[in-house]
């Protein structure tokens, strides 16, 4: 199949070098032409707009980082509305707001163009691994047309619902790993503070109710303080303030995510959103007293 993929970034690239391995001939286009540099040996042609891209694809994969820039690609001046043949179906596997992702589909829909929203979680190394959870928001139709290109990219592939309900989904998973990430950050430091020593707390929380995934994964890193990107906390942030805007219009309280959004708000406005969402744990660190 021929696979348009734009976005090639920290997540994109490994996923799509996953679509190539499989033997799909690959169609890029990226803002910065370093992105392109570790497709120059396999399948893959890369062309000057993404409109050129829609025009030789029959599936066009996005992977950027938010809203205005999947109506970018997907709607502007050069963007894939602008060559795609009737048919054609464009997956957005950024994180952006529901609402955004129902807009973008309709006007799409006006071109012929069918939406698919695909959301993600597992950060670069599920990237990596192929082992990404996908929730997909579409008809069941354009569903099982893509869902042998997503199960190459992820080990779990589930369709939610309608346009938009893939978002929906993903916005449920960054409240959870972003309140997780944060009572893991707090329990550790509250035991360094303590005097007591934070990894035979995580080796006996691991094995009682208070056992998660974030845990498990995130734990170990705190502790091994490798801050380096997986998912950095500025993306963590924008995706919270997604969640906010959605609780905000329908009127309902979240007052977990919203003290958490206000904990990332408070790292990037520290410098330090480059990091991994994990740094949440040195903000905490920052502002303690010393150990007792």
């Amino acid at each position: 199949m021929n696979v348009g993929f734009i976005g090639l970034g920290l997540m994109g690239r490994p996923m799509a070098l996953h679509l190539e391995k499989a033997g799909h001939a690959l169609h890029l286009w990226a803002r910065r032409p370093e992105s392109l540099a570790p497709f120059a040996s396999v399948n893959a042609k890369t062309y000057a707009t993404p409109a050129q891209v829609a025009a030789n694809a029959d599936v066009v994969i996005t992977m950027v980082a938010d809203a205005p820039d999947v109506e970018n690609v997907c709607l502007g001046a050069d963007g894939l509305a602008a060559a795609g043949k009737p048919g054609l179906i464009v997956v957005d596997m950024s994180t952006i707001n529901p609402n955004a992702a129902r807009s973008i589909g309709q006007r799409l829909a006006e071109k012929g163009i069918e939406f698919v929203d695909a959301p993600v979680s597992g950060g670069e190394t599920g990237a990596i691994n192929a082992a990404l959870t996908i929730m997909v928001g579409g008809t069941p139709a354009a569903f099982e047309k893509v869902k042998p290109l997503l199960e190459k990219m992820g080990k779990s592939v589930t369709l939610i619902g309608g346009s938009g309900a893939g978002q929906v989904a993903k916005a449920c998973n960054q409240i959870l790993t972003g309140v997780g990430v944060m009572a893991v950050a707090e329990a550790f430091n509250f035991a360094a503070k303590s005097g007591v020593d934070a990894a035979k707390v995580r080796e006996a929380l691991l094995g009682g109710f208070a056992y998660s995934k974030v845990l498990e994964n995130h734990g170990q890193r705190m502790l091994d303080r490798n801050f380096k990107p997986g998912f950095k906390a500025w993306m963590h942030q924008k995706d919270l303030r997604i969640v906010m805007e959605e609780a905000h219009r329908m009127g309902l309280m979240l007052p977990s995510a919203a003290a958490t959004a206000q904990v990332f708000n408070a790292i990037v406005g520290s410098g330090m959103g480059e990091n991994d969402s994990i740094t949440a744990l040195q903000l905490l660190e920052k502002m303690s007293t010393p150990e007792a």
